[in-house]
């Protein structure tokens, strides 16, 4: 491979890696990154080499904190700037999350314009449908006999369980209710799996050493996630892994770069979350260093501005010339 392209997609490693205004501190993020460094070639590079590659993509993160209840920033758009960019590359994919859940992803993914024909898989949380969601097991069954089998599964910013089985979310309040077993799609299947997060209680983090999230986070012996993955990518964000994975695809397959990294633009970026916040809905705490934390429906992603989302997603296009 050409030095240059490497050494480019190293660079958007790194950007990813960022953590703005200090939030999680300068050194949880190298000790995190130092574990996942060169997975961003990795998994793109498994991607492009398969002959047929056929993408599922797990997200949404339920804040039962939030005002309203509902699903975080982090994840929806990020799934819908990668399931697009996939689509106009002619790469199959689709998209699973589940039921209290589904209104920001279905927001997100009309706003980068996908149609509702688009293929979500929304998966009940108590398990019978009765809440208007499918069977985890269906959806299983499904993914799993599929014409054209799945290649790769991706999570992004999806809580994951700790070791003693229960999810939790940073405040180590338990997901069980608002949240399905969505794990089960990405453990002991034939598909490469990436997982992408920022905290230590996603889905992939089990790949990180035992005791590293315990000491660096609040709350981490309770939150640690032991699900883990074929590669990690650990960002300060989890929608930048997505849009990093588009843009290493981009430099790995560079007549696919228009197809894949066309939505990687600050107006689309701002149209998927205000549509996404708006009419999922979808909430944020505005900012991370301003007590009490309660998520709102605003313009921000993890704390931090849109602006600061934008700046980021500059950097990432700008390292792929």
């Amino acid at each position: 491979m050409n030095a240059m392209i490497e050494e480019k997609i190293a660079t958007i490693e790194k950007i990813i890696s960022r953590d703005p205004e200090d939030r999680r501190g300068a050194s949880v993020m190298y000790d995190f990154y130092q574990f996942a460094k060169g997975n961003l070639l990795k998994a793109t590079q498994s991607i492009v080499k398969n002959p047929k590659p056929h993408i599922g993509i797990i997200s949404g993160f339920y804040l039962v904190h939030g005002e309203p209840p509902c699903c975080e920033t982090d994840g929806p758009p990020g799934t819908a700037q990668l399931a697009a960019g996939l689509n106009r590359a002619g790469i199959p994919c689709r998209v699973l999350t589940d039921r209290p859940n589904v209104g920001a992803i279905r927001a997100a993914l009309r706003a980068a314009g996908l149609g509702d024909d688009f293929p979500l898989d929304v998966a009940s949380v108590i398990g019978n449908g009765g809440d208007g969601g499918t069977p985890l097991d269906e959806i299983e069954k499904s993914w799993k006999s599929l014409a054209h089998p799945l290649t790769h599964v991706i999570s992004i910013e999806r809580v994951g369980p700790s070791k003693d089985g229960i999810a939790r979310n940073a405040h180590a309040i338990e997901m069980t209710p608002y949240n399905a077993p969505l794990e089960r799609l990405f453990q002991g299947n034939s598909w490469e799996t990436i997982g992408i997060g920022d905290g230590g209680n996603e889905l992939g983090m089990g790949n990180l050493p035992p005791g590293i999230i315990t000491e660096h986070v609040r709350n981490g012996e309770k939150i640690a996630c032991v699900v883990g993955c074929d590669h990690l990518l650990v960002c300060g964000v989890s929608n930048w892994g997505a849009q990093a994975i588009l843009a290493a695809m981009a430099l790995l397959k560079p007549e696919l770069r228009e197809a894949l990294t066309a939505g990687l633009t600050r107006e689309c970026d701002l149209k998927i979350l205000k549509d996404c916040v708006n009419n999922g809905p979808a909430v944020s705490v505005a900012t991370w260093h301003k007590w009490p934390h309660v998520p709102t429906q605003c313009l921000a992603v993890d704390g931090l501005g849109w602006e600061v989302h934008a700046t980021i997603l500059d950097d990432i296009v700008s390292a792929m010339d």
